[in-house]
């Protein structure tokens, strides 16, 4: 779903949005139902009593607090930087060379159970 406005957005949704929002403000320290229903207030919105409850609840039983909704920057994965100049690619090429080579020189392998000389006998 691409949001292109949050009048797009239905009650509940939007809801959500700022008690998720709400909380991020707070942030770390104690997170409760009051505080969450303040700061929506502040900003101009308002948030049932229920939703504030049950993500004040969410938060705080969870490990670390918001640190658990809320991890660091680059600790998930993702595409790391650019390298810097060419020499990577070069490598890159010479690696892929060298699995072409290995490959060739398989050529000719034995049978699946490690013996060519077809004694006919089972394990």
């Amino acid at each position: 779903m691409v949001l292109t406005s949050l009048a797009d957005l239905t009650d509940s949704q939007k809801e959500d949005l700022v008690a998720s929002l709400s909380a991020l403000v707070i942030g770390e320290g104690e997170l409760s139902a009051e505080k969450l229903s303040a700061v929506a207030t502040a900003s101009g919105n308002t948030l049932s009593d229920a939703m504030a409850t049950l993500f004040a609840s969410v938060i705080s039983k969870a490990p670390e607090g918001m640190k658990t909704f809320t991890p660091p920057p680059g600790g998930g994965g993702g595409g790391g930087g650019g390298g810097g100049g060419g020499g990577g690619a070069a490598a890159a090429v010479e690696e892929k060379e060298e699995e072409e080579e290995e490959e060739a020189d398989m050529g000719g392998g034995g049978d699946l159970f490690g013996g060519d000389d077809g004694g006919g006998g089972d394990y």
